[in-house]
């Protein structure tokens, strides 16, 4: 049984028409002899959308009951049990209610797509997972029902239904997707312009780049290799100079020109040990080019043209920058260069730009290790065997044939002086030794004592030689250029190894430097080893013990890791339980002194990375036993005084020995029903704590007036014992009420518990720019500064207050409700003495409530856009704002529901 296959229908914003769409898809379908049923979609009492839902088969939904609310989900099971060929499955972001088969609808969707069941299903662009925090800035809402963006990129098909932000305005305002009470809200927050405008440029650009994905696999499957300038991919050729932070900045600034723009910088090592770039400088460059919004690439290839166009072509790029050569001019006598060759062979749908820079033209950058620059490569020892064999016989051929004049063929060369001659064979043995070392200069000197002894010295062509003084000058000659030989030789292996001992000792400093400062992550680690080594991939494999099995701890590079290091090109044991594979060529053995530094601190990384996960679980858990330690003692104590104070009014009241008078027992009764009252509220505190700590808070947020909620959280303290002072020209503010209520109920009874006798607290409120400010002021004993932080930690009481007063929770769930609606709490030192809690809340023209829910489109005709509903709806127009409350609160009774998720 194969894996089913799933559709989405992605909407830039609510009411664009998705579950239309989705619906109309389900009835072609149908026409066509598909078994289809609809397994959830939301229709919101729309009749266009039940319309659409006529004439489908419907899976029953199962009802939850949470929290005195009964909700419908989708049954999964019965789906399951059905088994249709395709299943519609509305809203994929949609949070299921506790005790569903699963937390998430999607989660549901791949127990459909893992039984076989094809899927066809809808999402708005804000509740794609990546793209949180870019819809929170841009709307203010941040969205709590989101969906993996691996899932929607893997679905088979992605259809994005569009529509113009004027063209969803008026949808709203002919009363297809609110009612007409809650347009006018609705267009002045999240329904703005703006908002829309920006939202569908997200869905554009993300459909885009999945379309992007799509077109870079066929050219793939069917080895495409001709450029199709679909969009403007610009690949930036980096060499790990300093300029190329100037080269990536360039090609940041082509690519915003064009909608879609990518950047894509490439970094070439040839694959011959240590490269020669600064491994701090590309680390730079690859945090520059991430920030941009490109990407990073790490090619190996000993020929960077080459390279550089095959990556150029493979990823469909339309543009190269690459920085001006370093190269002086009469460099430019050995080649055109990297930027002349890419310019050569780009061919006419490439186009390529040569940047100009500081270092373009001064030469090689001194700055830069020189590991590689120093050795000896082919080519140069080509150079060197051909200078050292065929100089002397071409200078051989030349002085011969002018001494012997025109016309005269190869003559004597006596007459020119065997000590000149010498001279300028010395120099072609000099030479060899700068170009290809010891050997071919070895070669050149002896080619050049044979070419002296045939044809300069007499008797000429012939091995003899008569004057001694030839003998001995040949030989000289031999000796002197042996150990000129040498010497050069010996001066280029010691910069050699100078050079490498450079670039080894700052690839050292930057990874100690990493290390001292912490911020080297594994996968940081191994990225650099694999640049550092010119690799194709690095990983670090681990075992318990010798005996186990290899597993892989972390890899980076293409491909899949080697299964043991024996089966990678280079292994680098650390201990007997850690090695570090690398693939991609054999290491020179003098590599291997650097990779051993970076094994052993790839094993101390992954360790600490282990103990910070452990020590977090031990803050976690001593944390939690914490606070069970503390709950324990209120158990103990606190949560038995009120049931001590209950029973024993209750024992009295059942006494049949005693006669209680009409006033004792009203004494009584009223004092079980302080208990009772303390009791509830020390539960209350609890289960609000706990609620915290498992972090269910989930806030429903409405436009509220402040004097719709105090006043009813001011209930249950003391008649007379707070003032309440909100001005009438106070903005509204988005909120849960009923968390609000709770948090202000607690900072004022806590605020009156330690005031004096005959003082009273005041509640107050004023706004500041695009934010509320709720003030509790009591003339109290106060609490230091460096107390003030602490006094909102769990189970905490300040000072000598008394075991019966409660189990200190009230200011932990108010300021955990105030961040649970986007506000904060903080403790200030009231002027003349006392304490004042600071409850700030955000302004209801700077918070929008989440996303409104979507309707059908306008006109029914045809497969257009449907509807959906993935956010709950605003609040509807708000109530006439009461008059503001000044002076003694009234003695209003306080709700006993507790504010909870809704």
């Amino acid at each position: 049984m194969g894996r089913g296959r799933l559709r989405i229908y992605l909407g830039a914003a609510p009411g664009v028409g998705k579950t239309y769409a989705m619906l109309a898809e389900a009835h072609r379908r149908v026409e066509r002899g598909t078994d289809c049923v609809v397994g959830h979609a939301e229709s919101h009492g729309r009749p266009r959308t039940e319309a659409l839902l006529a004439g489908l088969e419907q899976v029953p939904p199962r009802t939850v009951e949470h929290l005195g609310t009964v909700r419908t989900e989708m049954d999964v099971d019965a789906v399951l049990a059905r088994r249709p060929a395709v299943a519609l499955v509305d809203e994929l972001a949609h949070t299921n209610a506790p005790g569903s088969r699963n937390t998430k609808r999607w989660q549901d969707v791949e127990d459909l797509l893992a039984a076989g069941i094809d899927v066809v299903s809808t999402v708005n662009i804000q509740h794609l997972e990546s793209l949180g925090d870019v819809v929170e800035a841009i709307t203010g809402v941040r969205q709590r029902d989101t969906v993996p963006d691996e899932l929607v990129r893997r679905a088979d098909q992605i259809e994005l239904v569009d529509m113009s932000p004027e063209a969803l305005r008026r949808r709203l305002a002919h009363g297809n997707i609110h009612a007409p009470d809650e347009v006018d809200a609705a267009l002045a927050d999240y329904f703005r312009p703006g908002n829309l405008t920006a939202l569908r440029e997200l869905a554009l650009l993300w459909t885009a780049d999945r379309v992007d994905e799509r077109l870079q696999q066929y050219r793939r499957d069917h080895s495409v290799s001709a450029i199709w300038g679909s969009r403007e991919r610009i690949v930036v050729g980096l060499t790990g100079g300093p300029e190329g932070r100037t080269l990536i900045r360039r090609a940041a600034r082509l690519a915003e020109k064009g909608a879609g723009g990518e950047v894509l910088a490439v970094y070439v090592a040839r694959g011959d040990g240590l490269t020669s770039a600064s491994p701090k400088e590309l680390a730079l460059q690859r945090t520059l080019v991430e920030d941009l919004g490109g990407t990073f690439h790490h090619v190996i290839g000993d020929d960077a043209a080459a390279a550089l166009l095959e990556f150029a072509r493979a990823h469909n790029a339309t543009q190269i920058v690459l920085g001006a050569s370093r190269r002086k001019r009469w460099q430019y006598v050995f080649g055109p260069g990297v930027g002349g060759t890419v310019a050569r062979d780009s061919g006419p749908d490439l186009d390529v730009h040569i940047v100009t820079h500081d270092a373009a033209g001064r030469g090689r950058d001194r700055g830069l290790p020189a590991a590689r620059r120093a050795r000896l490569g082919r080519v140069r020892i080509a150079w060197g065997w051909g200078v050292g064999v065929l100089g002397p016989a071409l200078l051989t051929w030349t002085v011969c044939g002018l001494e012997a004049g025109p016309g005269l063929g190869i003559g004597l060369g006596a007459a020119s002086g065997l000590a000149n001659d010498m001279l300028l064979f010395l120099t072609f043995t000099v030479a060899a030794a700068l170009l290809g070392g010891l050997l071919p200069a070895l070669a050149s000197a002896t080619a050049g004592s044979l070419l002296l002894n045939w044809y300069f010295t007499p008797p000429t062509r012939t091995w003899t030689i008569a004057d001694p003084e030839n003998i001995v000058a040949i030989a000289v000659f031999f000796a002197v250029a042996v150990s000129v030989a040498s010497v050069v030789d010996v001066a280029a292996r010691r910069t050699h190894q100078a050079a490498r001992l450079r670039a080894e000792s700052e690839i050292l400093s930057f990874l100690a430097g990493s290390v001292l400062r912490g911020d080297t992550t594994l996968d940081g680690l191994l990225r650099n080893v694999r640049e550092t080594f010119a690799m194709a991939s690095v990983a670090l494999l681990e075992r318990p013990d010798e005996r186990a099995p290899w597993t892989c701890a972390a890899h980076v590079g293409p491909g899949r890791p080697p299964a043991r290091p024996e089966d990678a090109d280079v292994d680098m044991p650390v201990g007997d339980r850690a090695a570090l594979a690398l693939t991609g060529r054999v290491l020179p053995a003098e590599d291997r002194r650097v990779l051993g530094a970076f094994a052993a601190q790839a094993v101390v990384v992954l360790d600490r990375q282990r103990l910070v996960g452990q020590a977090e679980e031990a803050r976690r858990l001593a944390e939690g036993d914490k606070i069970r330690t503390a709950l324990l003692a209120a158990v103990s104590h606190d949560l038995r005084t009120p049931l001590a104070a209950i029973k024993a009014a209750v024992s009295s009241l059942r006494s049949d020995d005693v006669e209680w008078s009409d006033e004792d027992r009203a004494d009584l009764l009223e004092g079980i029903e302080d208990g009772a009252d303390r009791l509830d509220h020390l539960v209350g505190n609890l289960l609000d704590m706990s609620r915290l700590q498992t972090g269910t808070v989930t806030p429903l947020l409405r436009v509220t007036d402040l004097d719709e909620v105090v006043p009813m959280a001011l209930g249950g303290v003391p008649e007379g014992s707070a003032d309440l002072d909100i001005p009438e020209s106070l903005p509204m503010v988005t909120v849960d009420r009923g968390l609000l209520e709770r948090a202000v109920a607690n900072l004022v009874e806590n605020a009156v518990k330690y005031a004096p006798a005959g003082s009273r607290v005041l509640v107050t409120a004023s706004a500041h720019a695009d934010r509320v400010e709720l003030r509790v002021v009591d003339r109290g004993p106060g609490v230091p500064d460096e107390a003030k932080e602490r006094i909102f930690a769990p189970f905490q009481r300040y000072g000598d207050a008394p075991r019966g007063t409660g189990v200190g929770l009230g200011l932990a769930v108010a300021r955990g409700f105030t961040e649970a609606m986007h506000g904060t709490l903080a403790a200030e030192d009231t002027p003349g003495g006392g304490l004042t809690m600071v409850l700030t809340l955000p302004a209801a023209r700077a918070h929008t409530p989440e996303s409104p829910p979507e309707s059908p489109p306008e006109s029914p005709p045809g497969p257009a856009p449907g509807p959906s509903a993935e956010v709950p709806p605003p609040a509807a127009a708000p109530a006439p704002r009461a008059r503001p409350r000044t002076g003694p609160v009234p003695d209003a009774p306080r709700p006993l529901q507790k504010a909870g998720p809704s």
